[in-house]
């Protein structure tokens, strides 16, 4: 499954004014990664709770869920069915699955679909107890019993004796009067009605307005991670593979697809109405969370790959305007790079992937019918910009990825999802390069995944990649496994260990576990059992064993600092915490020591990798005298950070401003984050990492420029509202305005696009950064702009690319005429991206009388979305004018806010993140105090642990700002002054 949220680089760019300059980036990593990522299938799994949905049952033959019976004796902790997970006694090998969706609301007003199941399991070790996963679903009676129970060979089955539904642990209990026998199979029949309800979870319905505004209904699927239990009653355990044959009743005029391709279609009557029947080919063994089926009047284009048919669906006004087209031209390259990545066949006949309205993650990866998020599989050359290319490319290749890695092969339990999710956001960039092999975006981990979840993985509160299998058993600790430790923090060690096997050997050890356990499930070691065989075949050298290199990595939290002094050539490692005064209260039995793969280089050689085994170690080539250097760690290929002895920092210092070239442009990146994150945990002076910045008036590559814009990014939240501010502004004047003119002259006047990708988001950094710190020739091209738009409104002169940054200039400086303009532009976008866009730039307002009609405006679901009220509330908020009337507006319509999103919803955790980003005063922190005391009666809901963050880093800052402030304003002012 991909991330939840995304904030494309535009979108997200954008969302400040006045002052605002690489904000986006920081919200995308900081809040969209950490929060998101954190909760990609929350809202998926959270529905699994308790409380049942009443539906609609027939009277006499259908027993609703709050009146089954109790069993017979009193449930103890001790009986099968209080546990959550299933007991190993039966072993299910097929199911048979008809499901009939009614895509208009019933006499009560809702919407409904009824099935029938019969799946066939092996009796592993006799036993008179039958638990099979069910949740919210009503069984229509067969005789007594909500089941019906009968042997695959004919033999006489012992009789049933009480059927229930276990609400807690979701389970349909069949308990007999005699026992099954090891063995022997067995058939359990049952029939159900569910609701098609619009939760995201299960079974559910998609609703969206057509071109000629009638409301046009989907139903669809999302099973990952326990849901499939709410569309039919299963076996809902990854290790529980099965066949699964489905059957399809839906209206004529709608089409239905799913896993397999249809093998047969008829017409029927059913109560008075005409019904299509649309049976598919059985599918492969595979688990319950990838099984999928829609029902839609979606339209498709398609193409072919070798014996695969490859079709990309959508509403079909989307896939009339082409925004089909990107993915279907990538997706079969991409299959092809994974055959042969893999070593291995695409498994099924057919890849269909669908552009979902309402999703609740990126993407799912569900075996051979991909679905999506609109964003995230759909593009519209004319509205959108690289940003949303690249997601689409990266999310498609994530998905793809898993269809053997995931799908093929599939790990045992949830406990081990990291593997999962962190190889396919590692090779989703592999996939990507092979396609747009221009693009460079293999560089981009570093950014994207290693630095962004360093950020989490840096606290105390961080987690191990690996739990222990008991460790996750509910629905709700399940959901809580997808965050961005398991998918970035996976990621980037799994490059890491692919970088020192190198990566043929990496291939070769992958293609012998995928080949031994196909259609199988496994556990971690597994893959290291056949990396390590692989490593014994070649002629790399290691430390130790694969196992004990990555146990370090992967049973105990957080990464070390790697510190070595070219004086003496000592090296030595410590656990890396941002707080240097917090207290690590999880043990490891590693003591929190890794074994580190150094690899380096000085200004005259590149040498080979050397193993870091012990806390302190000395190595005379690390040895260097001025004014040569030592560099650790090339192009971030380990997961740790580097400090060096202030002779060395100088002597980097140096080349950095007399030929930053010769440091390679990864390392570039990698001096000014790592600089940072050291002065923020102490390691350093502040003043050193402000220094890494001073070169950058010479650079023009991204990955530099977005790692300081991203640090700066702090300083501009606690500094905004300062006398600081003033000439950091002006230090970010001096330094941008040469990356604008070279983007200028590059660009023609804006008229070219650059080649490149990194070209691309660095041409949108200059302009973003520009605009908002407030240079002339900036703001007067969007000025220029918004002329040209006014007089033709039906002809946007903007570059897709630069729209996010030019309209935030525009509604910054254009007043109310260019808010009203840009609003109306808005209510009659088409283009979902286009229409982001154009919603995060409307918070671009310094004055606070529109933006506080905006926030009301937030309220009116006629006005903004639902979906996008909690995101344009952060927006605002990340607005220097707008984060008081934002918080003055989230403390006075609190319970309001809370009943409509407080629930399950992950952007509620973001409100309250987003809000308090720049409190930094004692003030501020009682405010804060008294809202959490204030709002008690109410609750936080999922954003409780937000506000207990919020807390302690408003601490923090309050502590950064009183040490740093003076220092800091010294140095801007140093750097700015006449010289």
């Amino acid at each position: 499954m991909a991330a939840g949220f995304f904030i494309s680089k535009t979108v997200g760019i954008v969302a400040i004014v006045l002052a605002l300059g690489a904000v986006a980036t920081i919200i995308a990593l900081s809040v969209v990664y950490a929060q998101e990522k954190n909760k990609v299938v929350d809202a998926g799994t959270t529905t699994t709770t308790t409380t049942t949905t009443t539906t609609t049952t027939t009277p006499g033959t259908t027993a609703a869920l709050t009146t089954t019976t109790a069993p017979p004796t009193i449930a103890t902790p001790s009986h099968p069915w209080n546990q959550w997970r299933l007991p190993t006694t039966l072993v299910p090998e097929s199911y048979e699955v008809t499901l009939q969706p009614f895509l208009t609301p019933n006499a009560d007003n809702m919407y409904i679909f009824k099935g029938n199941s019969s799946v066939v399991f092996v009796c592993m070790k006799d036993t008179n107890l039958i638990l099979i996963h069910s949740n919210k679903l009503n069984y229509t009676l067969q005789g007594s019993f909500y089941a019906s129970l009968e042997a695959v060979d004919g033999s006489r089955v012992p009789r049933i004796n009480n059927t229930w539904l276990e609400i807690p642990t979701q389970y349909l209990v069949v308990q007999l009067n005699g026992v099954l026998r090891q063995g022997r199979r067995y058939r359990l029949f049952t029939i159900f009605t569910g609701e098609l309800a619009d939760d995201l979870a299960g079974f559910y319905r998609s609703e969206y307005v057509d071109e000629s505004g009638v409301k046009r209904v989907v139903a669809t699927t999302q099973m990952q991670a326990a849901d499939a239990r709410k569309a039919f009653p299963c076996f809902d355990e990854p290790a529980m593979k099965a066949n699964f044959t489905v059957t399809l009743i839906h209206p004529s005029d709608h089409n239905a697809i799913s896993n397999m391709p249809a093998i047969n279609t008829w017409q029927q009557e059913i109560d008075g109405k005409s019904w299509n029947i649309t049976e598919f080919d059985t599918t492969p063994k595979m688990s319950t969370y990838l099984l999928a089926f829609i029902v839609s009047q979606f339209s498709y284009v398609h193409t072919s790959s070798g014996d695969v048919l490859i079709r990309i669906w959508g509403r079909p006004e989307a896939i009339a305007e082409g925004q089909g087209s990107y993915a279907l031209q990538v997706t079969g390259p991409i299959l092809s790079f994974f055959e042969n990545h893999y070593n291995t066949a695409y498994p099924l006949p057919k890849a269909d992937q669908v552009g979902l309205p309402d999703f609740n993650a990126g993407a799912m990866e569900n075996w051979g019918l991909l679905t999506y998020r609109e964003n995230s599989l759909l593009f519209d050359n004319a509205y959108s910009s690289i940003g949303n290319k690249e997601r689409v490319l990266t999310v498609v290749a994530h998905e793809l990825a898993h269809q053997w890695f995931g799908n093929l092969v599939t790990l045992q339990w949830w406990n081990d999802l990291w593997l999962n999710e962190g190889f396919a956001s590692y090779v989703e960039y592999l996939g990507a390069a092979a396609v747009e092999t221009s693009w460079n975006i293999k560089d981009l981990m570093v950014l994207n995944e290693v630095y962004a979840v360093m950020a989490t993985d840096a606290l105390t509160t961080s987690h191990p990649l690996t739990f222990r299998e008991d460790e996750i058993n509910t629905p709700a600790q399940i959901s809580e496994v997808f965050d961005s430790i398991a998918y970035s923090k996976g990621a980037s060690v799994l490059r890491m260990l692919s970088d020192f096997l190198t990566e043929d050997v990496f291939k070769e050890g992958l293609q012998s576990y995928l080949h031994t356990f196909a259609y199988g499930n496994t556990v971690y070691t597994d893959l290291w059992f056949h990396l390590q065989e692989a490593v014994m075949k070649s002629n790399v050298s290691l430390p130790d064993s694969i196992s004990n290199i990555m146990d370090c990595w992967t049973l105990q939290m957080g990464f070390p600092v790697v510190t070595v002094n070219t004086l003496t050539g000592t090296v030595s490692q410590k656990h890396f915490l941002l707080d240097p005064t917090s207290v690590v209260e999880r043990p490891s039995t590693f003591n929190y020591t890794w074994i580190v793969p150094i690899t380096w280089m000085t200004g005259k050689t590149t040498g080979n990798r050397y193993w870091l085994t012990k806390v302190t170690e000395t190595n005379n080539q690390f040895k260097v005298s001025s004014p040569d250097w030592l560099l650790l760690n090339l192009n971030v290929s380990g997961y740790f950070r580097v400090n060096y002895n202030q002779e060395n920092w100088d002597q980097l210092l140096s080349q950095l401003s007399t030929n930053h070239q010769a440091i390679p442009m990864i390392n570039r990146a990698q001096i000014i984050d790592d600089a940072f994150n050291l002065a923020r945990a102490k390691y350093i002076n502040v003043t050193l990492a402000l220094s890494t910045t001073r070169f950058l008036s010479q650079e023009t590559a991204y990955m530099p420029w977005e790692a300081a814009l991203n640090n700066l990014h702090y300083f501009q939240l606690m500094f905004d509202r300062s006398e600081v501010f003033g000439v950091m502004t002006k230090y970010i004047q001096k330094q941008v305005t040469p990356l604008f003119y070279h983007y200028k002259n590059i660009t023609n006047d804006w008229v070219t696009i650059p080649s490149g990708l990194m070209d691309q988001y660095n041409e949108i950094n200059a302009i973003s950064t520009a605009c908002s710190y407030g240079i002339v020739a900036c703001q007067d091209l969007a000025t220029k702009y918004f002329h040209e738009w006014e007089k033709n409104v039906t002809s946007n002169p903007i570059p897709p690319n630069l729209r996010s940054s030019i309209y935030c200039s525009i509604v910054a400086t254009g007043g109310e005429k260019a808010w009203d303009f840009m609003w109306e532009r808005f209510k009659e976008a088409t283009v979902v991206s286009e229409a982001d866009k154009l919603r995060t730039a409307l918070s671009c307002s310094p004055y606070p009388w529109i933006l506080n009609r905006y926030l009301q405006y937030t309220l009116d679901p006629n006005k903004i979305r639902k979906q996008d009220a909690t995101a344009t509330i952060n927006s605002i908020a990340s607005n220097v004018v707008g984060q008081p009337l934002a918080w003055d507006f989230i403390r006075s319509n609190w319970g309001m806010l809370f009943s409509q999103y407080g629930g399950g919803s992950f952007s509620f955790s973001r409100l309250i993140l987003s809000v308090t980003r720049r409190f930094s005063t004692e003030f501020e922190l009682q405010q804060l105090e008294q809202f959490k005391a204030d709002n008690q009666d109410i609750g936080f809901g999922s954003g409780t642990r937000a506000l207990e963050q919020a807390l302690e880093r408003t601490r923090a800052n309050i502590k950064w700002v009183k040490e740093n402030e003076e220092t800091v304003l010294t140095w801007f002012q140093g750097e700015v002054a006449p010289s």
